[in-house]
């Protein structure tokens, strides 16, 4: 490792940072997405946050868009000392808005015709420091972007010009005449702007003067000695489930503190079929990980008992998580008391997602807060207060598309770094109402055939996640020319590139039909099978 034991820090102090703060839209994740494309580091916080709460200074601060109005009494508003922080400020549609209305309260007014869908900017090149925002994009005097806002500025702020016009708004973008603020109507951060992240570079980089040097490679050396600073002569214990985060995640420990890392696959009764024995031969073949099974399968499926809620049902399995990991944490160390220099088992690690800790905390409106993950909200409460084992999370700050990437960097084989994700909660989440022992091994042997399909027509890695989840309401069929009734069987399959938005996978009506055959026919207790079409939004990804 190059990098030395000073900069294991974390990723806003090892690296220029974009502070992008979320005041509510469902494309304010895309913001920071872009700029983590271009290599340069970004974090989101709920606008919401007071600069005084933050230990770190960024290189630039983006307002994203939101649902609200600026003038209503409820409205969300940026800190302003923020705003006075003297680093460059971008303000996206809402953001704009706020810009302006920070400095007078009178110059936001409802538009009376709406802007949605793409319009044809016009940029207005002066020669002043306000040209670097659209360096480079002006194609014949004009550019397209992508339009979705019903307010508008009536006039400009005190000290600012227009940059940029449309035939609907002719302050589609503005500028401080001498500090690097600026405001845009309209939103880089969606692919319906084809050069928004060329704008969005050339704020970071022509104006943050931010280096572009978040790459996972980087990311590797800091993380690895951040690990061993932080983690001592102590010894990890660490939740796996074959999923590329967990999977990841232990073999990044397993570099940087060698077998005092210890892998524990919990058996919750919700696994997919023969799930701990492919997990256990992939991680040692692999890997090389030394993998303990602990079977609490009965200890899991008694506490579900008559739970309906999927809330319940993730905070039921977050905190019998954590007792059986204390338990095995105890066991590990009875075990090393003859060790010489064997620490105490402190730190619990988990793969947590950046996508997790959005949906998690985020801001209200559409971005609210979808449902609680088990790894971020579903933990006990004393851990949340510090006590007991402590969590350590390499990639909190990641997307899946970065783990992935830092996987192949590890040398992980493709197909465990290609895997589809495996939430914590297992196939309770995907059981809509009571998990009973009949019901998981109907949705086991469903799931079995469809992603077995999905892989013998190549299509695996094409798709992002799929699954096959059970409905509470049965439906009458035939069989055997006899009435028959069986659950509802749901398949759902996605695309997408972050987890925080996707599309369902279009499928060929053929494979589908051949699907629902097998499953009917082989799957005890199914009577239908039914596609689940819906984008994420409005749907989210799992059934519950």
């Amino acid at each position: 490792m190059s990098a030395s034991i000073e900069q294991a820090e974390a990723p806003h102090n090892a690296y220029d940072t974009i502070l992008v703060l979320d005041f509510g839209s469902q494309f304010t994740h895309l913001i920071t997405r872009r700029l983590r494309e271009l290599n340069i580091y970004s974090e989101m916080l709920p606008c919401t946050t007071k600069l005084s709460e933050i230990s770190w200074t960024p290189k630039g601060i983006i307002l994203s868009g939101g649902p609200f109005s600026v003038y209503d009494n409820d409205a969300p508003h940026v800190d302003p000392a923020f705003i006075e922080l003297g680093v460059p400020i971008l303000g996206i549609c809402y953001g704009l808005q706020e810009i302006a209305w920070n400095l007078s309260k009178d110059n936001v007014v409802a538009g009376t015709k709406r802007e949605y869908g793409q319009a044809d900017l016009t940029p207005q090149l002066n020669g002043s420091h306000a040209d670097r925002l659209y360096e480079g994009l002006s194609e014949n005097g004009s550019m397209r972007v992508w339009m979705s806002h019903g307010d508008k500025l009536s006039q400009l702020p005190t000290g600012f010009c227009t940059i940029a016009t449309t035939q609907n708004s002719p302050y589609a973008s503005i500028a401080h005449e001498t500090k690097p603020i600026f405001g845009i109507q309209f939103h880089p951060e969606v692919t319906h702007t084809p050069r928004g992240t060329e704008l969005l570079k050339n704020f970071a980089v022509g104006i943050c003067s931010v280096k572009q040097n978040w790459t996972m490679t980087d990311f590797l050396e800091k993380e690895v000695l951040r690990i061993r600073k932080l983690v001592g002569n102590g010894q990890v214990i660490g939740a796996v489930s074959g999923g590329v985060d967990s999977t990841v995640a232990a073999k990044l420990m397993k570099l940087a503190i060698g077998d005092r890392f210890h892998a524990v696959l919990v058996d919750n009764g919700v696994m997919r079929l023969d799930e701990c024995q492919q997990v256990k031969e992939a991680l040692g073949e692999h890997i090389g990980i030394n993998l303990t099974v602990v079977d609490a399968s009965q200890i899991f499926l008694s506490k579900l008992k008559g739970v309906l809620d999927p809330e319940q049902k993730r905070k039921i399995i977050g905190n019998t998580f954590i007792d059986i990991f204390e338990e095995e944490a105890i066991k590990i160390e009875k075990a090393a008391e003859n060790t010489p220099n064997a620490g105490k088992v402190e730190w619990f690690l988990q793969g947590t997602l950046y996508p997790d800790v959005i949906e998690s905390i985020s801001f209200k409106g559409p971005s609210a807060t979808i449902k609680t993950h088990h790894n971020v909200g579903g933990l006990p409460k004393r851990m949340m207060d510090g006590q007991g084992l402590k969590l350590i999370e390499p990639f909190r700050e990641l997307f899946k598309d970065e783990v992935r990437a830092l996987g192949r960097e590890l040398g992980v084989n493709e197909e465990l770094v290609m895997r589809h994700p495996f939430p914590g909660p297992g196939i309770a989440i995907r059981i809509l109402g009571e998990v009973t022992p009949e019901r998981v091994e109907i949705a086991r042997k469903a799931d079995h055939i469809f992603i077995s399909m999905i892989k013998e027509a190549g299509l695996y890695n094409e798709i992002s996640q799929a699954y096959a989840g059970i409905d509470t309401n049965k439906a009458v069929g035939v069989m055997g020319d006899k009435r028959y009734e069986g659950y509802l069987c749901l398949l759902r399959a996605v695309q997408t590139k972050d987890f925080m938005s996707a599309e369902a996978y279009k499928f060929d009506m053929d494979f589908l039909m051949n699907v629902s055959t097998r499953i009917v026919n082989e799957v005890e207790g199914v009577s239908c099978v039914f596609y689940n079409t819906t984008s994420k939004p409005p749907a989210t990804i799992e059934l519950s």
